[in-house]
Parts: structure tokens; C-alpha cells; sequence
């Protein structure tokens, strides 16, 4: 990736939607939501503090996160649109 975030911000990848339910019936594009949860790409160097100090972030490339449905800015990369948002817009990790 030649993307590299700045500072306290991360780089997601949403995870697929699901297309079927668990009952087998096939889900249209239209009425699926945009996941809320994705895979870190690319993590940014940390916030700094007001002293001056870098703290870094608990988030690390290859974790999946949780994050509110309309956090972060949409880019694309790669005919891939990938989401960078802040580390305080996710919401949790997931082990």
C-alpha cells in the first residue's frame, strides 16, 4: 500500500457485507448497510500529547475494529475504496 496515515488516524478496509441470511434468502445491494466493522491496514506514528510526547496508538495493522456506520472519509486506492479515520472513531477490537 502507498498509503500511509498521519498521526493518531488508522486505515480500514471494510469487511464484506453479507448478501444472504442465515435462512438462505439472498439480501439485494439496495438494502444492505455499509459494515461496521473492518480490517487495519496501515497505522499512523501516535497522537501527540500537549507536552509534545507521541503516544502511540492501541490499534496495530492486521486487527479488526469496530467503528460507527458513517465514521471516517472514503478514499480509494487501487480500485479499492478504503476508509481513514481517526483511532477515537473506533469503537472496539475484536479478538
Amino acid at each position: 500500500m502507498n498509503i500511509r496515515p498521519t498521526r493518531d488516524r488508522v486505515i480500514v478496509r471494510r469487511t464484506q457485507e453479507e448478501k444472504t441470511t442465515a435462512s438462505g434468502l439472498i439480501i439485494p445491494d439496495s438494502a444492505t448497510e455499509k459494515p461496521s466493522q473492518g480490517e487495519v491496514l496501515a497505522v499512523g506514528k501516535g497522537k501527540v500529547a500537549d507536552n509534545g510526547n507521541v503516544i502511540a496508538l492501541e490499534v496495530k495493522v492486521g486487527d479488526t475494529v469496530v467503528f460507527g456506520q458513517y465514521a471516517g472519509t472514503e478514499i480509494k486506492s487501487n480500485n479499492e475504496t478504503l476508509l481513514v479515520m481517526r483511532e477515537d472513531d473506533l469503537v472496539a477490537v475484536i479478538d
